[in-house]
């Protein structure tokens, strides 16, 4: 069992806080889900979370125009820089400062963070310059705002940007400091001023306050009083039209707009080329406006909460908005009115989650009565069934998968139709009774249920929907029930009685003896196999039992594997708590040599059952914003030497400068049913986990974060020459006679150039391509595969004159499909869609040279028995004497061995001088033909023949010589 499981993805939060991002191609969007960052590619229906952490949620993201460095910010001004690209931090850095906003310049040169009331400028790090000690260095700060600057954004030619702020005024900088004259205060506004953007020929700006105005700037000539006028007229009597002195130019307001809504706006993006402004109130409306004529285009509604962040992509033609309040992120493409992403994850903590029996979806349960199933490859929600009137303890899929179950603390168990996404049954109990878990026998006729009120464990008939019996033994609330995979008559009880039950439910008797534990039970589990059981008790430790005699076999104590963590108002580290130290969850693997477990604590704990010892601990999060993260004690933050409690549990929301931050509608101390932020800390926990059912290289864990995925095969689609400049004819000769093949076969690739492609593909040696194929990126296998689908089925594949073809070297061909198949397999299986039409094209050349390897053989039987007849016939000549006989049978020999090498020469030649090579060919390559079964025996008998005829003519021809001897 390997044990190198990496973080994968997080689903269940699509949008948590700070501004959405669109790539420069408009392809992808970037949302901050806590504190990592989500990317979703919308034309691929494809998302990934990168792998690095913030200590706290992320309020500002940006990325450069060539869509290399990614840089991210959270709440304490902690910034980390990543290779978009390959996914790797590249630097960390403080700006020791709260960030309003971070742009970059569109040249890519610069950034730009607003902290307070200044705004700095610093240089993007760069590979050409000169190696510094720092990557970040500081071209310039600009102040002359008097309040906290709100935005930033940067004109086309990267020479000046806008700021807006509280103060109500919007300030022009320029970059160079020989232009300081073009400093300037844009005033005239009531509220706090939200955006200002140029349009695309910088002579217009356009600003929006919060209160809904929308001015429009323009630079004109100043207007001229009196005594400007009187002196302009003296110097036109002076001098002439050429010496005119110029008047003063400077911004004005030319136009005043306002948006008359009830509400406050809350943000806005603006498209410089199509003229499209998108403005987001604070009741879930936007609005979509065509400047400067501002004529309103649509206007539609979100929800009821508000939008917080609104962007628009490079062509103008997708807007993305995002909300908070309940997590929610749109796509939205104006032009055809219709949504491209519409996403909104669990507002509440996660409780359960299971696996779809053939492991492709995750169905996960909340608090927030909402059961979502999410597609694990990519990433997305597929439907929300919200019929429950409570929260959701438990789910479990049936055997085939088409039927899922859930029970809740409404006192009801529905099953849902997963074919027509509708609740078609639903169970109840003689009395209201809060069920907290299901179990469901493999055959699809019985359903279990527990719940914490009763000690009954409850059955039902799935067909009838009718209550068949109850069984009663149990002292205390019931925690876990679950069946045996192949033995579908096993049900497993746990309970807080301190006691596990084996029950028999299709047995004569239903009185079973109990197994006595040392605590109260937590979560149990089964082993595939049906032959132990393993339980989690609260004094932290994992028993195992033998199913059938009832024996403890093994015992595994995670009480010192388990990271607590510490809480705020703790006065001690997470060494010394001994808070949330056992497991609430528990889940075997598909081999059942490996167990895997999670509870209110920061720890995933995977373990060896045989020996007893921990593989791997995963820590869940590094946000010091839940409750259990912490494991150190800051004596700086305490407050009269610990007594008094830490500053970060002063409430500073009643200090905030707006209404609406200082409103405060949460229940006080509520951890469940309230949508919104709790102003009770939220802690780390881990509800759920569960290993993939397909496969052992992926499990799922449900957590306070959302849902967590880790896996072992975490592909990154990342090209280490996507960046390059050199890449050119002359660079990739160069690299070919260097015998660099793999540099030179990705530079080939990256050029997309077939013949150079092609010339570098037949220069690689045969003992070399396992090792190509093995270091080559995963980005380069499709293109790899559907070249050689190409080459192989066309006579000339590059723009030149090619002598590779489909006959000609196809063992070649074949051998770099066989290792590609090996190597990448596992990958090109998880994307059998991109890889479909390379394999169809491979799969019609191998029908193609099967029909030709039978035709051959059949010539080839043809011409052996006419030349084995002819030769009887020569052999059987009477009136010929024996130096006659001798000279004839010597002659004859002669023709046929000359007539054999040429048949054998035709052979050769049509099949590409390989025919030889490829029949005995020592690498164990297989020719199918998977159109027909039946070609494939045709053409193995065929074979079958070929080589007997060979024997056979080689005993004729020995014969034939015993003959001639004996005649002699």
């Amino acid at each position: 069992m390997k044990s190198d499981f990496r973080f994968s993805n997080l689903l269940g939060t699509v949008y948590r806080q700070g501004n959405l991002l669109f790539s420069s191609d408009g392809t992808k969007l970037l949302s901050p889900v806590g504190n990592r960052v989500s990317c979703f590619d919308l034309i691929n229906n494809k998302s990934f979370t990168f792998e690095y952490e913030h200590r706290k949620n992320i309020v500002r993201i940006a990325l450069n125009k060539q869509q290399t460095l990614l840089l991210s910010v959270d709440e304490d001004g902690r910034a980390i820089l990543v290779n978009f690209v390959s996914r790797t931090v590249l630097h960390h850095f403080n700006f020791k400062g709260k960030v309003q906003d971070l742009q970059f310049s569109p040249d890519g040169h610069y950034f730009a963070i607003a902290t307070t009331k200044f705004i700095q400028v610093w240089k993007t790090p760069n590979m050409t310059e000169d190696r510094q000690f720092s990557p970040f260095i500081r071209h310039r700060i600009y102040s002359g705002h008097y309040n906290d600057v709100l935005s930033i954004n940067w004109s086309n030619d990267s020479r000046f940007f806008i700021t807006t702020s509280k103060d109500m005024t919007s300030k022009i900088f320029s970059l160079q400091s020989e232009e300081k004259n073009v400093a300037m205060t844009l005033a005239g506004h009531r509220d706090y001023v939200i955006k200002a953007f140029f349009n695309e020929t910088q002579e217009i700006i356009y600003t929006i306050s919060k209160d809904g105005a929308l001015f429009t700037w323009e630079y004109t000539e100043k207007p001229s009083t009196e005594e400007d006028d009187d002196e302009d007229e003296d110097s036109d009597s002076d001098d002439d039209d050429e010496n005119k002195p110029t008047k003063p130019m400077s911004w004005r307001i030319t136009a005043k707009n306002f948006f008359h809504s009830d509400a406050k706006v809350r943000s806005a993006t603006f498209h410089a080329k199509t003229n499209l402004l998108v403005v987001g109130f604070t009741n879930g409306e936007f609005r979509l406006y065509e400047l400067p004529e501002f004529n309103m285009i649509q206007q539609l509604s979100m929800g009821q909460n508000s939008i917080d962040t609104c962007e628009i992509n490079s062509t103008g033609e997708w807007l993305a908005f995002g909300s908070s309040k309940l997590g929610q992120l749109l796509v939205y493409e104006w032009a055809s009115e219709t949504y491209i992403l519409k996403q909104q994850g669990h507002f509440d903590s996660i409780n359960s989650l299971v696996y779809s029996p053939d492991g492709s979806r995750i169905v996960t349960a909340s608090d927030d009565g909402k059961i979502k199933i999410w597609d694990i490859n990519s990433g997305f929600c597929l439907y929300t069934f919200q019929e429950h009137n409570s929260s959701i303890t438990d789910i479990k899929f049936s055997k085939k998968g088409n039927v899922l179950f859930s029970c809740s603390l409404d006192g009801t168990i529905r099953a849902w139709d997963l074919i027509r996404y509708r609740n078609f049954k639903t169970f109840t109990a003689t009395n209201r009774i809060q069920f907290n878990c299901i179990a469901i026998d493999p055959s699809g006729e019985i359903l279990v249920a527990g719940s914490q009120d009763s000690f009954e464990i409850f059955i039902w008939s799935i067909q009838t929907g009718q209550l068949l019996d109850s069984l009663n033994g149990h002292e205390g609330p019931i925690s876990c029930l679950d069946f045996g995979v192949e033995n579908s008559s096993v049900l497993v009880s746990s309970s807080w009685d301190k006691t596990i039950r084996i029950w028999n439910i299709f047995g004569r008797s239903a009185t079973v003896e109990p197994i006595e534990l040392k605590s109260d039970a937590l979560s149990l589990t089964i082993r595939p196999d049906c032959k132990e059981v393993a339980v989690s008790t609260l004094d932290g430790y994992i028993t195992v039992f033998d199913v059938e005699s009832g024996n403890q076999i093994h015992l595994i104590d995670g009480k010192r594997d388990i990271l607590s963590g510490r809480y705020l108002e703790d006065r001690f580290t997470s060494k010394n708590s001994t808070r949330s130290k056992y497991f609430n969850t528990i889940s075997y693997s598909n081999d059942g040599l490996t167990l895997i477990g999670g509870g209110n604590n920061n720890s995933i704990c995977m373990y060896d059952i045989s020996n007893e010892v921990l593989l791997k601990r995963f820590t869940v999060s590094q946000n010091l914003q839940l409750n259990g993260t912490q494991e150190f004690l800051n004596s700086n933050r305490m407050i009269d030497g610990g007594e008094g409690g830490t500053l970060d549990l002063i409430d500073e929301a009643g200090e905030a400068s707006d209404l609406e931050d200082r409103l405060d509608s949460t229940i006080p101390g509520s951890k469940r049913g309230d949508p919104s932020l709790r102003n009770i800390r939220p802690e780390i926990r881990v509800s759920s986990i569960q290993f993939s059912p397909t496969s052992t290289t992926s499990f799922a864990a449900g957590s306070t974060e959302g849902l967590l995925i880790y896996s072992i095969d975490n592909y990154i689609l990342f090209d280490p020459f996507d960046l390059d400049v050199d890449v050119n004819n002359e660079s990739i000769l160069e690299s070919l006679q260097e015998k660099e093949y793999l540099v030179a076969l990705i530079m080939a690739f990256r050029l997309n150039e077939t013949y150079l492609i092609e010339r570098v593909y037949e220069s690689i040696p045969y003992n070399d391509i396992k090792l190509i194929v093995n270091d080559l990126p995963i980005i380069y296998v499709s293109k790899l595969l559907n070249f050689i689908s190409d080459v192989i089925n066309s006579d000339n594949v590059g723009s030149k004159k090619s002598n590779n073809s489909g006959d000609q070297h196809f063992e070649f061909n074949l051998l770099w499909v066989k290792i590609i198949l090996e190597i990448h397999g596992q990958f090109i299986n998880l994307n059998k869609f991109e890889f479909q039409s390379s394999l169809k094209k491979i799969q019609r050349f191998l029908s193609k040279i099967g029909k030709d390897i039978i035709l051959l053989n059949k010539r080839n039987n043809y011409l052996l028995e006419y030349l084995t007849v002819a030769r009887d016939l020569k052999g059987e000549e009477e009136g010929d004497d024996e130096e006659g006989i001798i000279e004839d049978v010597e002659e004859d020999d002669d023709e046929e061995m000359e007539v054999d090498g040429e048949e054998d020469v035709e052979a050769d030649e049509e099949l590409g001088g390989w025919f030889g090579s490829q029949v005995k060919s020592s690498n164990g390559i297989v020719f199918s033909v998977s159109d027909e079964e039946d070609e494939d025996e045709d053409e193995d008998d065929e074979k079958v023949v070929f080589e007997e005829d060979d024997d056979e003519e080689e005993e004729e021809d020995d014969d034939h010589d015993d003959d001639e001897d004996e005649d002699n």
